[in-house]
């Protein structure tokens, strides 16, 4: 059946994951907890315990201490911590690493051995690519020039899509979201290595032990936990192996379409969901709104760039040209998508691939 208005296919869980029941459930349930978790009331100690057990869960599913935990409204804010290092620190920026984390790039090479910091991702948000931290040198990391003493790792794509833990990582800071692994918007953490001190993210009351003031998101926080713990839970089974497998599937669908399809990042190691393509000469924002007609939700880059028409600075400094970093779209299915659904986009897709091949002849 073709997708008509009340038939839509979601395939943008990079951008953000359909939110999970057990959040759900985990939200409603706190909802009844009105507290403040800084009061120190009945009420209060509460909403405190809720947020310290939620704490102590988040900190065992991603293989760190729960001290090293600071909750934030999201990986952006987190990421902000690079705007506020020491004026003298270098930070140094992956050229692939997400917006949030490029936005506070200072340098991009060092002169020797120097105090500062590299930032990168460990998994793309456009084109699902991981990259392993460098090899450490002498308990220092390789930048461009020199070295740098700390890292900073954006999980944000990567924990509850493949195996992840921040105590084997190396890293001594990590960024992350809830709503990319089924959590509620809003709400994510920075995690800092036990006994790395860094300027507070937000001033005020001292909340998050003076790393991050303001009275925390109860509700959000529980949320992110469960979802956690549910993705954690998808992975461990096997969930994660049979989404690979439709990936997959599609990948093959759309490369029969024609051979100047570029398919970015196949033979490269990725996270099992995502599928980033181009076409050179077809805009990826026609594409998505051609895809979006058609019932269709997927996407032209990342989520934070999708609504600005311009190329993939990130393709850029993979090696592509203009005409693939501006026709580049990203796919990214979840455990609720079938393979009825990856078939159906793909022929909707090749479909008005041939219309292009036909203009442009």
């Amino acid at each position: 059946m073709k997708p008509g208005p009340q038939t839509r296919t979601y395939l943008d869980w990079n951008a953000t994951a359909p939110l999970r029941p057990e959040a759900r459930d985990a939200m409603c349930a706190a909802m009844a907890q009105f507290g403040n978790p800084a009061s120190v009331h009945a009420e209060g100690r509460a909403a405190r315990a809720m947020i310290e057990r939620a704490r102590a869960d988040i900190a065992r599913d991603l293989g760190c201490k729960p001290a090293e935990i600071v909750f934030t409204s999201g990986a952006t804010e987190a990421a902000s911590v690079l705007g506020r290092m020491p004026g003298g620190e270098a930070v140094v920026v992956d050229p692939t690493a997400h917006d949030a984390l490029w936005a506070h790039r200072r340098d991009d090479a060092v002169e020797g051995d120097v105090p500062g910091i590299l930032a990168m991702g460990l998994a793309n948000s456009e084109t699902g690519v991981l990259t392993g931290l460098p090899e450490r040198r002498d308990g220092r990391w390789p930048v461009p020039g020199g070295t740098v003493d700390k890292v900073l790792l954006d999980v944000t794509q990567a924990v509850g899509r493949v195996p992840f833990s921040f105590a084997w990582s190396g890293a001594d800071m990590a960024v992350l979201s809830a709503h990319k692994l089924g959590g509620p918007k809003g709400v994510g953490a920075l995690i800092l290595r036990d006994g790395l001190e860094v300027p507070a993210l937000q001033s005020g009351g001292g909340q998050e032990m003076g790393r991050r003031s303001g009275t925390e998101n109860t509700i959000g926080i529980m949320g992110f936990a469960a979802a956690l713990r549910a993705s954690m839970d998808d992975l461990e089974a096997g969930v994660w192996a049979r989404v690979e497998k439709l990936r997959n599937i599609l990948e093959k669908s759309v490369e029969a379409a024609g051979s100047e399809t570029i398919l970015v990042g196949k033979d490269m190691q990725r996270i099992p969901n995502t599928l980033c393509m181009a076409v050179p000469g077809w805009r990826g924002e026609t594409q998505v709104m051609q895809m979006d007609l058609a019932g269709f939700a997927i996407s032209a880059g990342s989520a934070c760039s999708s609504g600005k028409v311009q190329e993939s600075r990130v393709l850029r400094a993979m090696g592509f040209g203009p005409e693939v970093a501006g026709c580049a779209i990203r796919v990214s299915i979840g455990p609720t998508t079938t393979e009825e659904d990856v078939l159906r986009f793909a022929e909707a897709w090749t479909a008005q691939h041939r219309k292009f091949r036909a203009r442009a002849a």
